[in-house]
């Protein structure tokens, strides 16, 4: 999703048959089971956007919308699992051959040894992008700490799922914010939580060898849906159900992380963003 300049779009998508084990192409294929009533975020298209099905170890973990001209996923949506917090980075960063060539393998891979990034960096981040990026780290949008089992931890380790952010947002105030949103769903909800989480852009951009080659995203939002949940807990949680999102700016300052509802994040989106006038984030928005 884009500021003015370019235009990110979503798509109401539905698995068919023959994309059952498409990992990048039309629909989001295996994936739509972490889409609420499997179906993504409507708005708009793109050409450049694609829609990839983020399989590792032989399962599809999430899906992930991807900006192959800025190189960086528009979101990611994935279920919640109930989660200790624990972070697991001792895995390797992972690409998606799918997005170079429809040949490639229907899985994310670890990056090669040796200099052959250029047989598929047109299409997607590759490690020395963010080793130009000394200011930013490389945040997650399905993060680990909001998964349970060592594959699904994993799999988050792919450049397909993160985007540039100010360290000091990303250990700071949207750490804290997808803590939170770890205990409150731990804690309160009952069944599935479907979580997209996403980013706009406003031109501004990592440059390699004199080449723009990643988006820096200007704000991160995030929205869950959890038709389940606790019907006696505290009203000050209880009202955050069955659907709650956010938003922070990306900035080392002035990144404080405010939590609304769906509708008026999606309202803010649209005041800020070109998206249809229609957006919207989760299915009749996650009314049961």
């Amino acid at each position: 999703m884009k500021l003015p300049g370019t235009v990110v779009c979503l798509l109401v998508l539905l698995r068919s048959p023959s994309a059952v084990r498409a990992s990048v192409g039309e629909t989001f294929g295996e994936c739509k089971v972490f889409l609420y009533k499997g179906t993504a975020p409507i708005g708009l298209e793109d050409h450049s956007l694609k829609k990839i099905c983020q399989r590792y170890d032989s399962k599809p973990r999430y899906a992930t919308l991807y900006d192959t001209v800025d190189h960086i996923p528009v979101y990611s949506a994935y279920t919640f699992k109930r989660s200790d917090g624990e972070k697991r980075v001792d895995v390797p960063w992972m690409y998606e051959p799918q997005l170079a060539s429809s040949a490639g393998k229907d899985e994310m891979q670890p990056f090669p040894r040796g200099n052959v990034h250029q047989n598929f960096e047109d299409t997607q981040a590759v490690l020395e992008d963010y080793g130009y990026a000394v200011s930013y780290e490389r945040g997650h949008l399905n993060p680990d700490q909001h998964q349970a089992e060592p594959a699904d931890k994993a799999a988050t380790y792919s450049l397909t799922n993160v985007v540039p952010q100010f360290r000091e947002f990303n250990i700071g105030q949207w750490a804290q914010h997808e803590d939170t949103i770890r205990k409150r769903l731990n804690n309160y909800c009952r069944g599935t939580a479907y979580i997209i989480t996403g980013v706009t852009t406003s031109g501004n951009m990592i440059r390699r060898n004199n080449v723009d080659r990643v988006a820096i995203p200007t704000y991160m939002w995030s929205a869950y849906c959890c038709i389940m949940y606790d019907r006696n807990a505290p009203y000050s949680e209880r009202y955050k159900f069955p659907a709650f999102a956010a938003y922070g700016l990306n900035d080392k300052e002035n990144n404080n992380v405010v939590e609304l509802s769906v509708k008026k994040l999606e309202n803010f989106l649209k005041s800020i963003t070109f998206v249809d006038k229609n957006f919207q984030i989760f299915y009749r928005d996650c009314i049961p």
